[in-house]
């Protein structure tokens, strides 16, 4: 029987670029409305790293990289198409990453609380997530609709860990580029940086605690942790 060690911490999880492969799809839809608009669609492994930014962000990378004028991007009505197509098309390709599964079932085995702290809207969080089968590894699926201010700010992660009634001080955030890095620096929470995700960025660059290269590396990380996090307190005598 596995032993229940990691009773009382909750792990935050990042959606796109770290539980699940989703350029392909993204992208897929960004060059549709370029297509549309009359322009030429942005090569696959070339916008790879522009996805972390949103909808919004990934329309506007597709111009810039198009020589299109950036305001054309900010329509709203691209921007409604962009969502419309996105969702018809949001599961074609994108799966979860290698590993994915087996991981987040011993961390929750061993008892962890797995959430997603995501800057994806929730409904469409939700939507992938339940189409790939990812939806009953986690307490919560929380995207910047339901917090009062979205990653890089900490009150995503921190008012995402309290809604499943989990504690800040016993939490580790892991995500692949700078909005989750500086979410969990900014409430205090370790962070775990994956590598094979999407960020213009170097993950190194960016100072997570933690580094890894394959996500069933993830439960070596969040052991490390958790020991130093009682070290430490055993330490200060607490």
């Amino acid at each position: 029987m596995i032993e229940r060690d990691l009773e009382g911490w909750t792990l935050a999880f990042d959606l796109d670029g770290t539980l699940v492969e989703t350029h392909e799809d993204l992208v897929g839809t960004l060059n549709r409305m370029l297509v549309l608009n009359g322009l030429p669609p942005a090569p696959m492994d070339g916008a790879r790293n522009l996805i972390g930014g949103g909808a919004r962000a990934l329309l506007v990378h597709g111009f810039e990289l198009a020589g299109a004028p950036v305001e054309a991007a900010n329509d709203p009505a691209l921007f409604d198409a962009f969502i419309a197509d996105y969702i018809d098309h949001i599961a074609d390709h994108s799966r979860p990453f290698e590993g994915v599964v087996e991981t987040l079932e011993t961390l929750a085995a061993r008892g962890a609380t797995l959430i997603v702290v995501t800057n994806k809207r929730s409904d469409l969080s939700e939507l992938l997530l339940g189409k790939i089968d990812l939806t009953k590894h986690f307490a919560a699926i929380v995207g910047p609709d339901r917090v009062s201010q979205r990653k890089p700010s900490g009150a995503h992660v921190i008012e995402a860990i309290r809604s499943v009634g989990g504690d800040p001080a016993r939490a580790v955030m892991v995500g692949d580029a700078a909005p989750d890095i500086d979410c969990a620096r900014d409430a205090g929470i370790p962070s775990i940086g994956v590598s094979f995700g999407y960020t213009p960025v170097p993950i190194e660059d960016l100072e997570p605690d933690v580094i890894v290269d394959a996500f069933e590396d993830i439960e070596e990380a969040v052991d490390m942790i958790v020991v130093e996090h009682y070290v430490t307190r055993a330490l200060a005598g607490a």
